[in-house]
């Protein structure tokens, strides 16, 4: 064979195996390349995203907000804070939202029965009551059986909240006629704040946002009036990808940490 022939079938050979590398690399193996977020091939993600949310998860979710809001440069996110149940019925009403969190699944199966939400609710965190009480404790409550004798406030049955402290009540055998039925548990909390009432039965995470000014009592029977969380990106969502993607940053590592340390639950 020539020298001549021998370079061209060297130079044959040589273009083979370029396209068959360049074949392999745009196949299924590139799953290893995939778009980071941000990028052109990831869904954008701008705007304002307007989330409805349990009245507990105020501080938290406030401050998931801001970090929200650093992750994805254009966001604003926006919330409404509020009792469950009335949140629920004004999605259904036709509110306009585009993440719902709620205080308990039986709240958010308001939502889903109307096919207000997308997909399947996801519980996020969980969470238990304490009883709140002023400063000092005056009263010397040591539990819920102390709770007759002194002026409490709950959260209307209605409130998830209001349903878990019938739970617990219920646990514990105690009879209770409240001063105030409150339509969300910071209402609950207030009447405490205020000397109003001389108790009432909150989440701890509340609690533990206010511990500058009120304190808490662990009772046992909490344990069987533990509250799940659950979030759902809403059907008639204006921002579509800000909703989703909220959603997927309250699931994050990220989230879970700031939410564990102010007292929630993993579920």
């Amino acid at each position: 064979m020539t020298s001549a022939r021998r370079r061209i079938l060297a130079a044959t050979a040589a273009a083979t195996a370029a396209i068959a590398l360049a074949a392999c690399s745009s196949s299924g193996g590139s799953s290893n390349n995939a778009a980071p977020a941000g990028s052109s091939g990831a869904p954008s993600v701008s705007g304002t995203v307007t989330v409805f949310a349990a009245a507990s998860l105020k501080e938290s979710f406030t401050e998931l907000g801001k970090k929200f809001e650093a992750a994805y440069p254009g966001t604003k996110v926006t919330f409404n804070f509020g009792g469950s149940s009335a949140l629920a019925q004004s999605i259904v009403g036709g509110a306009p939202a585009d993440v719902f969190a709620a205080a308990s699944p039986a709240t958010m199966k308001t939502v889903t029965d109307a096919k207000a939400a997308t997909g399947d609710p996801k519980v996020f965190v969980r969470n238990t009551l304490e009883i709140a009480v002023p400063k000092g404790n005056p009263k010397h409550i040591a539990g819920l059986k102390d709770l007759t004798g002194v002026k409490t406030a709950l959260c209307a049955k209605e409130v998830p909240c209001g349903a878990a402290a019938n739970k617990a009540l219920d646990a514990a055998g105690v009879k209770l006629t409240p001063v105030t039925l409150e339509q969300d548990v910071k209402g609950a909390l207030t009447k405490v704040e205020l000397g109003e009432v001389d108790a009432s039965l909150v989440y701890k995470t509340d609690v533990k946002a206010d511990a500058a000014k009120i304190d808490g009592v662990e009772f046992p029977e909490a344990a069987s009036a533990v509250n799940d969380y659950p979030i759902a990106a809403l059907a008639k969502a204006g921002n579509a990808n800000g909703a989703a993607a909220f959603v997927g940053y309250i699931q994050s590592a990220d989230a879970k940490k700031l939410l564990a340390e102010a007292g929630f639950q993993t579920p």
